[in-house]
């Protein structure tokens, strides 16, 4: 590449002959543009080398956040070819292109755009990450392209191909392998790209769905599905054959469900590589086999108490309970509503040398140096009750149960406690309130519960309002006291809304945060549990102590302009609906 961007650096004293020198054998060696081998170096930063480079040559400097794009101006330029460039086209006038970069004194690549659009470049410098995010806003990943194209591609093929572009014929760690296969195994390439996609857009799930005139496939993303892609069901077979060979489940057997895992290498797009790990479900429908992978990405498990959505209040009362020495802590809510995260969050914070911390869950969903976890397999006897009366026996200090499904398992935890040990379980209730009346429903004593329990944490999630996006909403002052504002707060708050942009993929929403309701078993809820009181009775009681709710932690955070209402109301009940 012609670019005299080292003697740029020379000239403004930024940069030694020396760095220059290693710089140029980083750049040959890894194949990156001189500006990134600068920064990876540590030599100059990005700003460093945009400032340098716009004093020394007069051109202006962007910063591309404050730009809009407009369509005709992005389709001068290929997603492949600004890519290769660090290039990012941002206007047109006439016969001349505005183009943004990094490097404005690459003349290979000047020449090269000038060539492609017949327009003459007037260079403008921003920084790579800049760039970088405005390809990705306007581009997209370059895996969900490549999806695209596969997609097409294969509308193309005729079914009598279908069977010859099932087989497996290289190894996903082969990144030489995985080029060449791609085109004699696109059922290959597609799987693996659609798998990648998904993990660089923080996908929690991904659903392969049959029906009888498509294949569909969809993305959890902060929560909600979001269809991909709808294939012709004709490749509905290779691409199920395809996930079960990957994941060791048997191919053959079609009529039972199955359970797999899979390990996945990935190079996101800052060049980092990651393994994820990929906990695969398969079950018959109708019309074929779906197959649902739960991805579990280290990078989005957030062992940070402080920053899950504690109110102030709940937080230390959470950060009281679990320095107990013994006790049950539960934390109940639905499926998906971030209970694993809350409760590795916790024996996190307490893993040192001096405990014996042990988990039984099914599955693991991470695994935790310096703990002790124990994967459930019911279908061999080692079922929760059965590993917690076996930790019992390795002298432990703290025991983790994924779940409380049956009075086994709810009574040994309950022993446990009592001689000494700290318990953290799950329950599937409503509030906090109602999972003590579950547990005396499982034919717990009353008694055992109230001297048992500790704390009861109740839980959802809600998606996080796009901050780029969000604009105010006008609600009526009626509207949001009947939601649960105080009058005197209806008349001030200021509530945001959902709006949608590239950068939060149309949705408004971008990440989750949770609510959270800690009811502590104070003297007076124990004397309510003895009496086996209704969960409103103790809700009312807790309430009146000073617990907040779901709906008021959600409320909170509306009012921080973190959330919207819909989201409040769409995860929590009304307080009025549910105290006496």
């Amino acid at each position: 590449m012609r670019s005299n961007l080292g003697e740029v650096l020379l000239r403004q004293k930024l940069l030694d002959a020396d760095k220059l020198k290693t710089a140029v054998d980083y750049q040959r060696k890894n194949e990156v543009a001189m500006g990134t081998a600068l920064v990876s170096l540590g030599y100059v930063t990005e700003e460093d080398l945009s400032q340098a480079l716009s004093r020394q040559l007069g051109y202006p400097f962007i910063d591309l956040n404050q730009f809009e794009v407009y369509p005709d101006v992005i389709n001068l330029i290929s997603s492949e070819i600004a890519r290769k460039y660090l290039v990012m086209p941002i206007h047109r006038n006439q016969s001349t292109l505005t183009l943004a970069m990094v490097d404005p004194t690459d003349l290979d690549c000047l020449e090269d755009i000038r060539f492609r659009t017949g327009l003459s470049i007037q260079p403008v410098i921003a920084t790579e990450s800049g760039i970088l995010n405005a390809i990705k806003k306007y581009y997209g990943t370059s895996d969900a392209l490549r999806v695209k194209q596969i997609v097409s591609e294969l509308d193309q093929v005729e079914d009598t191909d279908v069977s010859l572009i099932e087989e497996p014929s290289f190894d996903e760690e082969d990144e030489e392998g995985y080029e060449e296969a791609a085109e004699e195994a696109p059922i290959i390439t597609l799987v693996y790209t659609v798998l990648v996609d998904a993990i660089k857009k923080g996908a929690s799930d991904v659903h392969f769905e049959p029906f009888e005139s498509n294949f569909r496939v969809r993305y959890r993303l902060d929560g909600t599905l979001h269809e991909m892609m709808s294939l012709a069901p004709k490749f509905r077979n290779p691409v199920i054959s395809r996930l079960k060979i990957l994941s060791n489940i048997d191919i053959a057997e079609k009529r039972l469900p199955q359970d797999g895992r899979y390990k996945i290498k990935v190079r996101m797009d800052d060049g980092a590589k990651k393994e994820v790990d990929m906990r695969v479900s398969c079950l018959p429908t109708v019309f074929g086999e779906k197959v649902v992978m739960r991805i579990l990405d280290k990078d989005n498990l957030n062992l940070d108490l402080g920053k899950l959505g504690f109110e102030p209040r709940s937080f230390e009362l959470f950060k009281k309970n679990i320095a107990r020495p013994w006790g049950i802590i539960l934390v109940t809510g639905p499926t998906g509503s971030g209970k694993t995260n809350t409760l590795y969050s916790a024996i996190s914070l307490l893993n040192s040398m001096g405990r014996n911390i042990m988990t039984a869950e099914d599955p693991v969903e991470f695994y935790m140096p310096g703990i002790n976890q124990v994967n459930i397999k019911e279908e061999i006897g080692l079922t929760f009750s059965s590993a917690l009366r076996s930790f019992l026996r390795q002298d432990p200090d703290i025991m983790l149960v994924g779940e409380m499904r049956d009075f086994e398992t709810v009574d040994i935890a309950i022993k446990a406690a009592l001689t000494g040990h700290l318990v953290f379980s799950t329950v599937h209730t409503n509030d906090a309130a109602s999972t003590i009346v579950r547990l005396i429903n499982m034919n717990v004593e009353p008694f055992l519960v109230a001297d048992a329990v500790a704390l009861v944490v109740a839980q959802r999630l809600v998606r996080r309002l796009c901050k780029k996006c969000s604009t105010p909403q006008n609600l009526p002052e009626d509207a949001l006291v009947d939601v649960g504002f105080k009058p005197e707060e209806a008349k001030e708050v200021k509530i945001l809304k959902p709006t949608g942009c590239p950068d939060c993929n149309h949705t408004g929403y971008k990440g989750r945060i949770g609510l959270f309701e800690a009811m502590e078993i104070t003297t007076e809820i124990k004397d309510l549990i003895l009496n086996k009181a209704a969960s409103k009775e103790i809700k009312a009681r807790a309430v009146k102590q000073g617990m907040i709710t779901l709906r008021q932690s959600g409320l909170a955070k509306v009012r921080q302009e973190i959330t919207s209402i819909e989201e409040v109301l769409h995860e929590t009940v009304k307080d009025a609906e549910v105290e006496p």
